[in-house]
């Protein structure tokens, strides 16, 4: 009876346990994968017709929300975006003088040249994230020479180890913020 009893009140114990943990786990995954400069993402990603669960994966993959990022490739911001492409794009918008590390139009830069790669590439996504790091000329050599099907069916054959495992990390964080948001 008294053992009984005891396996009762561990089993109480642990679902408890497992409550807590599951609430907790929501919250942690939340902190993990915000949605910060939410008003811009909301704006940019309803003018330019990208899903806001796009947008902040690929923030949060490129820069984890850090504004005054810069990479080895001179990339800047919280989209990453490199200097040329920026003006070209912010040239297409009516911008002049892009300042990459101001928020707003760091995401209203990127979310505007990502809704073009994925237009470009028919509805494609994962050749638009693949674009967005390897390049444009890089992935149509890939779809050319037949290293990539045009279906985007074989995109585990990405030759740059880098993008492959970025477009990973992309998807996966897409699948996390579609989830959590």
């Amino acid at each position: 009876m008294k053992k009984l009893k005891l396996i009762m009140i561990i089993l109480i114990i642990l679902i408890i346990l497992l409550i807590i943990v599951a609430i907790t786990g929501y919250y942690i995954l939340k902190y993990l994968y915000p949605q910060e400069y939410k008003e811009y993402v909301e704006k940019y990603s309803k003018m330019y017709g990208v899903e806001e669960e796009l947008v902040y994966a690929m923030i949060k993959e490129e820069s984890n929300f850090n504004q005054e990022a810069n990479s080895h490739k001179s990339a800047i911001g919280l989209m990453q975006l490199v200097q040329e492409t920026a003006d070209e794009v912010g040239l297409e918008l009516g911008l002049e003088n892009v300042n990459l590390q101001d928020p707003e139009t760091n995401i209203r830069i990127g979310t505007k040249y990502l809704s073009d790669l994925i237009e470009k590439y028919d509805g494609n996504v994962k050749f638009a994230i693949i674009a967005y790091n390897a390049g444009i000329g890089n992935v149509d050599k890939w779809i050319d020479t037949k290293v990539l099907d045009e279906d985007g069916s074989n995109m585990e054959e990405v030759p740059f180890k880098e993008t492959n495992m970025y477009l990973r990390k992309v998807l996966r964080t897409y699948e996390i913020y579609k989830k959590l948001y």
